[in-house]
Order: structure tokens, then sequence, then C-alpha cells
């Protein structure tokens, strides 16, 4: 692969993982009681520790999105 190539794939991958983060964290905020009754019939969780998972995941995935596809992206911008 050219590295133009491999520039729009890590975009594209930009874009899909953002808008997928962006998906979860507006699905937590408008549907928050529906997603934890959802999530309830499985695990106990109380609401205030339903919050914490939620948004230490978001959280991981967001880095995960920078350090594996913003930065190797900014590498190839800067090296061409």
């Amino acid at each position: 692969m050219h590295p133009e190539e491999i520039k729009t794939f890590l975009l594209w991958c930009l874009a899909i993982n953002y808008g997928v983060l962006l998906v979860w964290f507006g699905v937590f905020v408008t549907a928050h009681d529906w997603l934890h009754r959802f999530h309830g019939r499985w695990f106990r969780i109380e609401p205030g520790m339903f919050d914490v998972i939620h948004y230490t995941a978001m959280a991981t995935y967001k880095v995960g999105i920078l350090l594996l596809i913003l930065v190797p992206w900014l590498a190839l911008v800067l090296m061409g």
C-alpha cells in the first residue's frame, strides 16, 4: 500500500470509530434508564457504578482511537 492509501484508510477508521463513540454516548445520555434496565437483566449494577463503567469504557475506547489511529495518521502526514 502507498502512504496516501494508508492515510485515507486511517481517516476512514477515525471517522467510523468516532461515529461509534458518538452513538454510544448519545444512547448513554438519551436512554440511560432503559440501558441500565437492559443490562440489569444480567448484572446487578448500581446506577452510579453503571455510569463509571460506561465512562471508563468510553474513555478507554477514545484513548485507543487516539493512539492506534490518530497518531499513526499524524505521523504519516508529518512524514509526507
